[in-house]
C-alpha cells in the first residue's frame, strides 16, 4: 500500500536531499526554496519515500 507523505515546512532546509533521493515525489518550490510533495507516492516508491525520510537533515518528512 502507498504511503502518505507530509512536509512540515517550519522544518525543512531546502537542502534538496528528498528530491535527489525519490524526484518522483517531492521538488522543491521555486517560490519558497522549500521542499513540497509533487506527487502522491506510489507502491513503487515506498522505499525511496522512506530514505528520503531518513536523510532529511531537518526531520521534515512524514512518512504514515
Amino acid at each position: 500500500m502507498a504511503k502518505k507523505v507530509t512536509i512540515d515546512s517550519s522544518k525543512c532546509i531546502g537542502c534538496g536531499a528528498c528530491t535527489g533521493i525519490c524526484a518522483s515525489v517531492f521538488t522543491i518550490s521555486p517560490a519558497t526554496g522549500l521542499a513540497e510533495v509533487a506527487a502522491e507516492p506510489t507502491d513503487a516508491d515506498t522505499e525511496a519515500v522512506e530514505n528520503a525520510a531518513a536523510s532529511c537533515p531537518g526531520g521534515a518528512i512524514e512518512v504514515k
